[in-house]
């Protein structure tokens, strides 16, 4: 593994709403993922996860979301100065992406090999009967039994998990240079949720592909992931190897995020953990100051004076935060 395949520099991405107002959804969002990594995002619902990763795909609508700042490399190239033909190139091609819900982003009046089957001719020189067999062994890879009878199914003849499975074949089908999984164990059970994410990574293992995992699950990103971005706000606010961010957290979100997390090993003393607050209003974010003060037990004058800058705590480790150095490791209530 060496060198970027991708970096994201300064992603800003706003929908305009009816009275005139900007809701600015990505707000200059940076990070980088390594050739061959599993790379989290780790955010609340409405941060901004789900609309940074559909934007490195140019596949906002407009109107009323528009992309209107920032980079986008990807192999050295920038996605954001692509021609519509070209960004199709590489969508489902090099870069391919699971959707949140599986139910919702498989075509309910096509079988499912034939889905696969179209992006294999859309993306390869496949002939169709070749297509046809790719789409089959694909569908056997991912762990579906008798793939051969199960691909003239359709969707609604899948549960969940089978469904998130079928949508795994479709994004390995090209093999991409990155796939990004968008809470690819949302609605799933706990064992069919480690079974998608171990196939995930054993496919990242054995092809050399990125992995781009988005979730609010910190077990998972625990387990599988090499490094970790923290979003809130729209941006990242503490970043680096996942094990350090992980154990000496610098950002009160982050600490936050980890105190919520209900822990076995440690002796009950009450009420769970939770974050004051709700996440902030994307329209009325003061753009001179830190997005977490209002939720945050640390805060100080300084928070809402003035925006911070990015602060090494670590090794590869960075935190957003005006008392970064201070707070990193403290106030883990047995996290980490």
């Amino acid at each position: 593994m060496s060198g970027n395949i991708l970096e994201v520099r300064d992603l800003r991405v706003h929908f305009l709403q009816e009275n005139g107002e900007a809701l600015r959804a990505v707000d200059g969002m940076s990070y980088t993922v390594k050739r061959g990594e599993c790379a989290a995002i780790i955010g609340e619902s409405g941060s901004g996860k789900t609309v940074s990763a559909l934007s490195l795909l140019r596949l906002i609508p407009f109107p009323p979301g528009m992309i209107v700042d920032g980079e986008v490399l990807f192999d050295g190239s920038d996605l954001m100065k692509l021609s519509d033909k070209e960004i199709r190139d590489i969508r489902g091609k090099r870069i391919s992406m699971i959707f949140q819900e599986a139910s919702a982003a498989l075509n309910p009046v096509i079988p499912v090999g034939k889905q696969i089957e179209e992006a294999l001719l859309l993306h390869t020189d496949m002939k169709r009967r070749e297509a046809r067999e790719r789409a089959t062994e694909l569908l056997g890879m991912v762990g579906i039994p008798n793939p051969g009878q199960r691909a003239a199914e359709y969707p609604h003849q899948f549960s969940g998990g089978m469904q998130q499975r079928v949508m795994i074949a479709m994004a390995m089908s090209c093999k991409p240079d990155i796939l990004i999984a968008d809470e690819p164990t949302t609605a799933l059970d706990v064992t069919i949720q480690a079974q998608v994410l171990e196939q995930l990574d054993q496919l990242r293992r054995n092809t050399g592909m990125a992995l781009i995992i988005i979730t609010h699950n910190l077990g998972l990103v625990a387990h599988y992931a090499l490094s970790v971005n923290i979003m809130y706000g729209g941006k990242i606010v503490e970043w680096g190897p996942t094990k350090d961010v992980f154990k000496n957290p610098g950002h009160p979100y982050t600490i936050g995020l980890i105190n919520a997390v209900p822990r076995l090993d440690k002796p009950r003393t009450g009420e769970l953990y939770t974050i004051e607050g709700e996440p902030p209003d994307m329209i009325s974010i003061p753009e001179n100051s830190c997005a977490f003060a209002d939720r945050c037990e640390y805060r100080t004058e300084e928070c809402s004076a003035r925006e911070p800058g990015a602060t090494l705590v670590g090794d590869g480790h960075y935190c957003v935060c005006a008392h970064a150095g201070a707070l990193t490791g403290a106030g883990v209530k047995g996290g980490g």
